[in-house]
């Protein structure tokens, strides 16, 4: 199957990385390269883009897009969180701009081996990086009723987790839970049938929640914000696109953060804990895609760009 991936906010996200053509920048989730190849394709010989991906097919598929840009793009499979260890390996002290776009591929979605998806029947997996030995499958059957329940509710913010959760387990006691079918059906029975045809497809929420779970997904990410901003040259700027309302609660907060880290109680009249600000935000409020994408592009509805400028 082609790696299908439509760049969500492109023009958007290519304006707010103020790219400069001798510039070095990051795609911490290259994906298809649809976004890395409009940024290399700005960037003169002197430039530089650092690609990085966790899925082999991701690199793959990117490496092919960006391969008429080989004398200025640099392929690295691994998690963003590790862009680092990639950076100093490449001999890269900082970059001017880093994009982090957090929605799971068309791709991953469409393919039905992979298991993402609720629409196609397939084995339980849900992983990005297939070198990974746990699987949604693990997780389903593996997991206490009790933490079914808490990734349920906090991750996928559904109202009846409770119920979701103690319909897997009474599932898995008569047999092992193996497909994304079989889960649909569980799933199914367990919501109220008034509700079931309010709000999307009774799975949507759930399936989210395990695949957050899986792939660490919100820890990733707050652990790695700090990180990236600290790897930007004066004037660099991050770029995060998110899709649901934790990415983005999480986006907001470390920004805010690192734009107003002072520790004093307000009513002190100078500070006194020393800490600076990294930066500032430049987008007081996000940047969401334009009517006009979203008849093109109907994925691209919850997507919201927030950007941070190092100082």
């Amino acid at each position: 199957m082609e790696f299908k991936h439509k760049p969500v906010l492109l023009e958007e996200v290519l304006d707010n990385l103020n790219i400069r053509p001798e510039g070095i920048y990051v795609d911490g989730t290259l994906g298809g390269g649809g976004h890395s190849c409009e940024i290399a394709r700005r960037l003169n010989q002197n430039g530089r883009l650092v690609g990085i991906d966790q899925d082999a097919d991701a690199i793959e598929a990117a490496g092919k897009r960006l391969s008429e840009f080989s004398d200025r793009v640099s392929i690295v499979r691994c998690n963003y969180s590790c862009m680092a260890q990639a950076l100093d390996t490449l001999k890269i002290d900082k970059a001017d701009g880093i994009l982090l776009d957090l929605g799971v591929s068309s791709y991953q979605l469409d393919n039905a081996e992979r298991g993402f998806s609720y629409k196609e029947d397939a084995p339980l997996d849900m992983r990005m990086d297939r070198r990974q030995a746990q699987t949604a499958k693990d997780v389903v059957n593996g997991y206490s009723e009790h933490d079914l329940y808490r990734i349920i509710r906090d991750y996928g913010e559904d109202r009846f987790a409770k119920n979701i959760a103690k319909h897997i387990v009474a599932a898995r006691q008569e047999k092992e839970i193996g497909t994304t079918f079989e889960l649909n059906e569980i799933i199914r029975a367990a919501i109220p049938m008034k509700f079931r045809a309010v709000g999307g497809h009774p799975s949507k929420r759930t399936f989210q929640a395990i695949r957050i779970e899986l792939n660490r997904e919100l820890e990733v990410l707050a652990e790695s914000i700090d990180m990236m901003i600290e790897r930007l040259n004066a004037g660099g700027r991050l770029c995060i696109i998110t899709f649901h309302s934790l990415e983005d609660r999480i986006v907001k907060t470390a920004f805010r953060k690192n734009e107003n880290p002072c520790t004093c109680p307000p009513d002190f009249p100078v500070c006194v804990c020393g800490k600076k600000p990294e930066g500032r935000v430049i987008t007081k409020k996000p940047v969401i895609p334009s009517e006009e994408e979203l008849l093109e592009n109907k994925r691209a509805k919850s997507a919201k760009l927030r950007v941070f400028e190092k100082i």
